[in-house]
């Protein structure tokens, strides 16, 4: 009698933990899109309806760099890239419709800002991480682990993926980097110091206070679907995150470093300093 094949090794929990925060991402980005819960779950074996591989299909590179390393791989069958291309671009669900650049387009933006919120939420566990999801030819790497993820029953659209992780992604997450040690301390200085040496200084900062930096003036933000964007025209009001009395910030290459009330002088816009920042970097 011959010996049953060993069955697959089951995947790290580590592995469960990231697919976990993946899942609930991509969740929350669909729901957003379709203004409807988005309920997602992964699969451990593939479903019966699962989708053969075509050459229309879609694949997503994410590349991992930070507290982890590696890259997953998103197969996002024709299927689905349409369905998921149709909602996002607010059009009826026709899955004999034509497959049209626009919706490839988009299920890729779809998976950049997954990737973005996603990147977020690993920190707490794994430490500051970057994605970048691109589209890319389907991987030559082995996969340390792979799997099924798609929408439940209760989801506007049912859709499946499938996912594979790059066995050094997966040792990544068993592994994640640890903290540097924090640097020697430096020798103390001698206790002669060179007479001229607090004169070179105060001469060096002199010579940079003439030196001009830009300023911007931020009165509030707002973060938009790509959809959203594209629906923009001369008219369109665009809501900022902030109320009207609130202070507006001062910012100096992207760091905040004073609020205040904006004003107008002689005709152009000014702020009157409320606030001046104690840690600029901070902020």
């Amino acid at each position: 009698m011959s010996e049953a094949a060993p069955a697959p090794a089951a995947a790290p929990a580590e592995v469960g933990e990231y697919l976990k925060v993946w899942i609930e991402n991509l969740a929350a980005v669909l729901a957003q899109v379709a203004n409807a819960p988005f309920p997602m779950h992964s699969l451990e074996s593939p479903p019966p309806e699962t989708p053969a591989p075509e050459d229309q299909d879609l694949t997503i590179v994410v590349t991992a760099s930070g507290g982890i390393r590696g890259e997953m791989s998103l197969r996002v069958p024709r299927v689905a890239v349409l369905g998921l291309g149709q909602l996002f671009m607010g059009e009826a669900q026709d899955p004999n419709a034509e497959l049209k650049p626009d919706f490839r387009d988009a299920v890729q933006e779809l998976a950049r800002q997954v990737a973005g919120q996603t990147a977020t939420a690993l920190a707490e566990r794994w430490g500051e991480v970057q994605l970048r999801a691109e589209a890319a030819a389907p991987p030559t790497w082995s996969a340390g682990a792979t799997g099924w993820l798609g929408s439940t029953a209760e989801a506007p659209y049912r859709f499946l993926m499938q996912w594979q992780l790059s066995a050094a992604l997966v040792a990544a997450l068993r592994t994640p980097a640890e903290p540097e040690p924090p640097p020697a301390p430096a020798p103390a200085p001698p206790k002669t110091e060179s007479p001229r040496s607090g004169s070179v200084s105060e001469s060096r900062l002199e010579f940079l206070m003439d030196v001009e930096l830009g300023v911007t003036l931020r009165f509030g933000g707002r973060r938009m679907l790509l959809r959203e964007i594209l629906e923009l025209d001369a008219g369109s009001v665009v809501e900022l995150d902030r109320q009207i009395q609130e202070p507006a910030d001062l910012l100096l290459d992207g760091k905040l470093i004073a609020r205040g009330e904006v004003v107008v002088v002689d005709g152009s816009y000014g702020l009157r300093i409320l606030e001046v920042m104690s840690n600029p970097a901070a902020g």
